[in-house]
């Protein structure tokens, strides 16, 4: 009788347990698919008014193609596995495997967002959704897969040889890097949109829609908590060190941006994002002051490089500035984690 009791017990405690997890990963999946309707927001209170319909519609259907892509090819490239399996088979274990899909599908389906913002207002509709077909489908899963799943022994070798694997916990490099400088290329290969120039001189596009922009703003830092605390993608692994950090960050980057870019409210509402891009490889190992200061860092060098190649590199017409903010302070949170991430520190 002993016995029945404690296998019922454990029985109960195990799927408890499963329910759990499953419940915590399918929050963090809503809360970064909301974060795609910020990345639509933030597109459209910045592009001119006659594109901002193209803005919404190129997002939704940006996540819809991403989603099918990263189901049938891209997840298996990642990590090895496929959905080929019966209904029953997949809802073990209160369906955990599908819904860490879901989870990271959200992930994916950033880069084509974070592209969109930079191409903005030139882009064709059909080779803009081929484009990130093949880049969520193929490009994406396989640095995903190289650092978070160690395919081909590439974290082992780096353990091996530097030792210690390549540290990214919620994507400032494999996902907002990836998206930054994928972006940067595609701006430079379509070159300036009609009428950025007249003769020799620039024309400035003011931003179209503050609230709008600010609304995306907003809705991307809330979402951003869903993005960090929760690549733990377990309850067991949940740490309140992450939330804080990311908050240092966020803030650090809206102080930053908002000294350096002298109240400027295009400024204000990317500098929280510079800062939350920057702190995603390192919030579940950095001090909170030192999450701070890569906020701080990242938010300075948006509102400085934007500007720099608003001014200076103007055939880069990066519409959102995208590679400063995914591309550039992306790869310094990389560096940020080497740095904060140090016991001494």
């Amino acid at each position: 009788m002993r016995g029945f009791f404690v296998t019922a017990t454990n029985s109960a405690v195990e799927m408890l347990i499963a329910n759990s997890n499953t419940f915590f990963i399918l929050l963090g999946a809503i809360m970064v698919f909301a974060m795609h309707a910020g990345f639509a927001f933030l597109e459209v209170g910045t592009v001119r008014s006659k594109n901002q319909v193209n803005a919404l519609v190129k997002i939704m259907t940006d996540f819809a193609i991403s989603a099918l892509v990263y189901f049938f090819i891209g997840y298996q490239i990642a990590y090895g596995i496929n959905f080929f399996e019966s209904a029953a088979t997949l809802a073990e274990q209160s369906g955990y495997a599908l819904v860490k899909f879901f989870f990271l599908m959200t992930f994916a389906a950033a880069i084509p967002a974070i592209i969109s913002g930079g191409v903005a207002e030139r882009a064709r509709f059909y080779p803009m959704l081929i484009s990130a077909a093949v880049i969520v489908g193929v490009a994406y899963p396989f640095l995903e897969g190289l650092i978070w799943n160690g395919n081909y022994g590439f974290q082992d070798w780096l353990e091996t040889q530097f030792g210690a694997p390549f540290h990214d916990f919620a994507g400032s490099i494999v996902v907002h890097g990836f998206g930054g400088w994928v972006a940067l290329a595609a701006i430079i290969l379509l070159g300036t949109r009609n009428g950025r120039f007249r003769g020799d001189k620039l024309v400035a596009f003011a931003p179209s829609n503050i609230p709008f922009l600010a609304l995306g703003a907003w809705i991307l830092c809330i979402g951003w908590f869903g993005f960090n605390v929760m690549s733990a993608q377990t309850l067991d692994g949940i740490s309140g060190l992450v939330a804080v950090n990311s908050l240092m960050a966020m803030v650090g980057g809206i102080i930053a941006a908002m000294i350096l870019g002298k109240n400027d409210p295009g400024f204000i509402h990317n500098g929280p994002l510079a800062g939350l891009v920057a702190v995603c490889a390192g919030s579940d190992i950095m001090h909170p002051i030192g999450a701070l200061a890569t906020g701080l860092v990242a938010g300075a060098l948006f509102t400085w490089l934007f500007t720099l190649i608003q001014q200076k590199f103007q055939h880069i017409d990066d519409v959102l500035g995208v590679w400063p903010l995914h591309g550039i302070c992306g790869a310094w949170g990389g560096i940020a984690a080497g740095i904060f991430g140090l016991e001494s520190l």
